[in-house]
């Protein structure tokens, strides 16, 4: 059986995203400075050129992604990352209400409004015995409230932000104690940190 993982890059003051959604040219800037090619399935993305240490652990990570659950807001604003997910994987999303130009769910996108628990729910069902990748942000708070999540992993890039968004937003029923950190790996401008929730 698959886990359910939540992520984010991270500044050092703490916030996955800066005031009014900045900061991401600053967040993202070791997807694009090192040697290795990882392919992009979108074709509004074009591919990562991460470092040999972030590329080891992402392509061991990223094939054993089985689907994605992101929020209404991350698809509207990538624009559907024009028709596909860049880790070409089904993307769950969960919103209040369907696209009306997608009156149907494909291999590309299912919607899902019934909450937290029936996406995660239709992302470990097309899974399979795969991970399924929770989006930060709200998505991640309501997994991790919930009780469905099992791992965390952050992406500590050398910014401070001063403010923005942080990975579980307002959280209900804090502290939370994870366990770990499971590994750390140090890539070229990021540190990968992975933790697993304590039960």
């Amino acid at each position: 059986m698959g886990k359910v993982i939540t992520g984010a890059t991270m500044s050092l003051d703490g916030f996955i995203a800066g005031p009014e959604e900045t900061g991401f040219d600053l967040l993202f800037q070791w997807y694009g400075n090192g040697d290795v090619e990882i392919p992009s399935a979108s074709p509004d993305v074009p591919p990562f050129r991460i470092s040999a240490a972030s590329a080891e652990l992402v392509r061991h990570e990223w094939a054993d992604i089985g689907a994605l659950v992101v929020g209404r807001h991350l698809y509207e604003l990538t624009n559907a990352w024009g028709g596909r997910h860049p880790l070409d994987v089904t993307t769950v999303v969960l919103t209040h209400r369907r696209p009306e130009d997608r009156p149907e769910d494909d291999e590309n996108f299912v919607f899902v409004t019934d909450g937290i628990e029936a996406a995660v729910a239709q992302a470990k069902e097309l899974a399979g015995d795969r991970n399924v990748v929770v989006n930060g942000g709200q998505m991640a708070r309501q997994c991790l409230e919930a009780g469905l999540l099992d791992e965390v992993g952050v992406e500590l890039v050398p910014v401070v932000l001063g403010g923005g968004k942080t990975l579980f937003g307002e959280l209900a029923g804090t502290p939370v104690q994870f366990e770990g950190p499971v590994a750390v790996v140090q890539g070229t401008g990021v540190t990968h940190l992975r933790y697993r929730v304590r039960r």
